[in-house]
Order: structure tokens, then sequence, then C-alpha cells
């Protein structure tokens, strides 16, 4: 085991898509725990798209990441130091947050792995954040009932995978949104999806008709942009839009005109967005119900892995350019 900690630090506040100069790797001394605090050696870290709104200066939920502070990005790893009664030297423990080898961190932020584990990078993909956020927006804003149309932007993604499937457990009809032949196949054929369209279809709209014929019950977007368009174009009377994310956006200098929203009058279509971190308590639920499949192999996912602390940057520019085939985790041991 190492004796030093990596970590990347902002350097600065990006214009557009990070790049060289957005992070600076440092090397220090592994710390120390306090009282009630415990040191992990991080396994994997989570890429995810919401890290470009952590890099901007402009008012959002969560607070921006400072400039020479440690990249905020959640771990699953072991404990190699304990200062907290509740943890042991050995344990698997998900929740602490760094692009970083090591952690400290308050004893209350982790979550104890115990019992027969799946993967370990799975708790931060299927398991995790991205699984639960898909699980809460299913369960509390969509609603999907047997017959419905469901229609999942990004559907190769971390949530979008999560998302459609649940649907299919409902007995929905559920069609998908991804980029390119290779995506589409995927989604189609090992995810389960009923269908799926190509975002570069020369219409779109049209593609997305004649793959949902009885139009769209409920939205999963997760991209905006010309796909929310395209999307909204075809959603029912009644329609439950779930807005997750806009990766689209993410990386815009200036925020595009908003869409007319008359429609949403008219067909009584009802819009909501969601933060997981709204729904605690629904990690343990979804994880609880969730991990039989993963491991019997009936619920499916992918992942992008790279290798080494290095790569934390080029993951997170893979992310926001759709670099990335499912789940992006880095691989740190």
């Amino acid at each position: 085991m190492t004796d030093q900690r990596q970590a990347w630090v902002l350097r600065q506040y990006p214009t557009g898509m990070p790049d060289g100069n957005t992070f600076e790797l440092i090397t220090s001394a592994i710390p120390a725990p306090g009282a009630g605090e415990v040191v992990t050696r991080n396994h994997y870290l989570s890429i995810d798209p919401y890290m470009r709104g952590r890099l901007s200066t402009r008012k959002s939920y969560a607070p921006s990441v400072q400039i020479g502070e440690v990249m905020t990005g959640e771990t699953v790893g072991e404990v190699i130091a304990s200062a907290d009664p509740a943890f042991s030297v050995g344990d698997i423990v998900v929740g602490a947050r760094g692009w970083e080898t090591h952690s400290v961190s308050k004893a209350a932020a982790l979550t104890k792995l115990t019992g027969t584990l799946a993967p370990l990078s799975t708790y931060l993909g299927v398991l995790g954040m991205p699984g639960v956020t898909a699980y809460y927006a299913m369960k509390d804003i969509g609603a999907p009932k047997a017959g419905e149309t469901v229609l999942i932007s990004a559907a190769s993604g971390a949530v979008g995978a999560v998302a459609g499937q649940i649907a299919k457990r409902a007995g929905c009809r559920v069609v998908g949104i991804a980029g390119g032949p290779e995506k589409c196949l995927y989604v189609q054929e090992q995810l389960g999806f009923d269908a799926c369209v190509d975002h570069r279809a020369d219409d779109l709209t049209a593609a997305i008709a004649d793959a949902c014929p009885k139009g769209v019950d409920v939205y999963y977007e997760n991209v905006g942009g010309a796909v929310q368009a395209a999307a909204f174009a075809n959603l029912n009377f009644f329609a439950r839009v779930i807005m997750c994310g806009m990766v689209a956006q993410y990386n815009a200098t200036e925020l595009p005109p908003g869409p007319n929203l008359g429609f949403v009058v008219a067909k009584r279509v009802k819009i909501q967005g969601l933060i997981v971190f709204d729904k605690p308590q629904y990690y343990a639920e979804w994880r609880e119900m969730a991990a039989p499949w993963v491991l019997d192999g009936s619920f499916v996912y992918r992942e992008t892995v790279m290798d080494g602390i290095s790569s934390a940057p080029e993951a997170l520019v893979g992310v926001l350019s759709g670099g990335n085939f499912g789940k992006m985790v880095v691989k740190l041991v």
C-alpha cells in the first residue's frame, strides 16, 4: 500500500468543456482520522454529468467546488483507519467523496456494505446514485402503468438504463433514445427495450412517433436540447415528464431560450424535476430491491472503466461528450 495520497484539485473554472487547465494532480501524506472520522483507501471513483455544474460559480442546488479544493465525486473503498466505533479496518464503505486515492470522512457520511456484495463498482452505478435517481423518478414522478409508453433519453447511460428496465417490469412499452447504432442495439437487445431511436436521425420527431405509435405517456429527460423538443412533440394528454438532466447544455456559456410550454396547459402535462438527495431513504430501499437482480443477472448494466486516478479528468470529458457507454467509473486500485 502506498504511503501517499493523490488528489485532483480545481485549478480554474472552465469555459465550455473542462480541459488541461481545469485540474491539478497533487500528492500528499495519507490523512489521519480525527474523532468520529474514518480513512478509506478508495477502490472506485464515480464520474457523473452533474460534476460539470460544480465547476461553475453559477448558483445551483449544491455548492460549487472552490479553487484549490479537491474535486467532488463519490467513491467506494476499504477502511484503513477508524476513529469511530461503528467502523473497523477492512470494512467496505460507500460515500467518501473526492477525486482522490484516500479520503478522510465523517463516519456519519459513510454506509457500510455488508452481506453478499455485488461488484464494488455497481454501488456507484446501478446500485448507487444513478440507480436510486431512476428509482425515485419512476416511483414518485413517472408512476408508469402497464400498457403505457415510456420514452427514455440517454437510454444506454447509467440512469436511463435503470429507468427503462424499471418501466419494463411495470409492463410498459419502453422506447429509448441513444447515440449511434451500437448503443441503440444494446438498448434493445441487452436492456430489453421495445425500440430505440438514434438521436442523430434526420427527423427525430418523426422517428419517435414511429417508435411510439400511441404517443408518449412518460418521458424521462436526461439530455435536453433538440432531443427534448422532439420528445415533447410526441407527448400524450396527461403525460408525465421527469426532468433529471440536461447534459446537452452543461458546457454552454449561455443558456438557450426556453421552449414554448403552452402545450403543457392544453395537454395537462405534469413536468417535475428531481434531485436524488431529496430522498436519502431510497438508497437502502433500492439496494435491497435491486441487488438480487444484479446478482442473478436479470438486471442489466454496463460500465466504462478508466484506469488510475490520473484518468479522472479524461473520464469527465468522456461523460460530457457522450464518449462513455453506460456508467463511467475510475478504477483506483
